[in-house]
C-alpha cells in the first residue's frame, strides 16, 4: 500500500533467502536482481533515504521520469 506522500513511488523490495531482491511496485514485482548487482543495492539501499531508496528502485526498474519530458515535448521533431 503506498502512502500518499510525494517522494513515495510505490516500491517495495524483498530479499529472498538466496539473496535475490525483487522490486515491486503496487504489489507486482516488477524486476527481480540478483548476485553482485543485489548485494551493490543492499549496500545503496542501507545508505539511503526513503525518498532516495524510491528513487534507486525506480532507476533499477527503468520505471522513472527524468524530468526534461516538458523540454522534450517543445522540441521541434516532436511538434506536430
Amino acid at each position: 500500500m503506498a502512502s500518499s506522500h510525494l517522494n513515495d513511488l510505490g516500491f517495495t523490495h524483498f530479499v529472498t533467502k538466496s539473496n535475490v531482491v525483487l522490486i515491486e511496485r503496487d504489489g507486482k514485482v516488477v524486476t527481480t536482481v540478483r548476485g553482485s548487482k543485489a548485494n551493490d543495492f543492499l549496500t545503496k539501499m542501507n545508505t539511503s533515504t526513503v525518498p532516495q531508496q524510491q528513487q534507486l528502485m525506480a532507476r533499477i526498474t527503468g520505471n522513472y521520469k527524468r524530468g526534461n519530458e516538458k523540454l522534450s515535448k517543445n522540441h521541434p521533431k516532436n511538434r506536430d
